[in-house]
C-alpha cells in the first residue's frame, strides 16, 4: 500500500470515527471534509470509495443500529428514540428504519425478543442491518424446475381397516 493511500485511509478514518463519536449531533459534509484535510467532493468520492457507502448513507445505518437498540432495551417511546439518535423528524425516521431494517420501528420493537442463551456477539452480529436489508432480493429457480418429479418411496402399505 502507498503512503498516499495510507493517509487518505487514516483521513477516513478520522472523519467516520467522528461520525461515530458525534451521530446523534447534526452533522454536515464541509465539517467532515474539514476533519479529513479534503474538498468536500473528494470527501465524498473517497469515503465511498473506502468504506462502500456514502457519508450519509454510513450515518444514516450508524444512527438505526442506535435505535435498534434503544427500541429492543428500553422503553423510551419511539418519537423519543427518533430524537435522540438524531433524526429531526418522526417520519424521516421511520421511512430510513424501515428502508435498512425492513419493518418499522414499532414493529421492530414488539418482535424483539433476544434469546437469553445466545451470546450477545451472535445476537450483535443477527441484529446488525446491511445496506441492502430493505431492497427486494432475486429469486433462485428451483433445482428441480423442467423435471419429472421422483416417484416417492415408502414402505409396504398399511393394512385396510376392517
Amino acid at each position: 500500500m502507498s503512503r498516499a493511500v495510507e493517509e487518505s485511509n487514516r483521513a477516513m478514518l478520522r472523519a467516520r470515527d467522528a461520525m461515530d463519536r458525534a451521530y446523534a449531533q447534526p452533522l454536515d459534509i464541509p465539517a467532515l471534509a474539514r476533519i479529513a484535510h479534503v474538498s468536500e467532493a473528494h470527501f465524498i468520492r473517497t469515503f465511498r470509495a473506502t468504506f462502500g457507502e456514502t457519508p450519509h448513507r454510513y450515518l444514516q445505518r450508524r444512527r438505526v443500529e442506535r435505535a435498534m437498540y434503544l427500541l429492543a432495551c428500553t422503553g423510551e417511546p419511539v418519537t423519543e428514540i427518533c430524537h435522540l439518535v438524531g433524526f429531526g423528524s418522526l417520519g424521516t425516521f421511520s421511512r430510513t428504519f424501515h428502508g435498512i431494517v425492513g419493518e418499522s420501528p414499532s414493529a421492530y420493537r414488539r418482535r424483539k425478543a433476544a434469546p437469553a442463551d445466545v451470546p450477545s456477539c451472535f445476537t450483535k452480529a443477527w441484529m446488525r442491518p446491511s445496506s441492502t436489508a430493505g431492497k427486494p432480493a432475486t429469486a433462485a429457480k428451483p433445482a428441480t424446475e423442467g423435471k419429472k418429479p421422483a416417484a416417492a418411496v415408502s414402505g409396504p402399505a398399511p393394512a385396510a381397516a376392517p
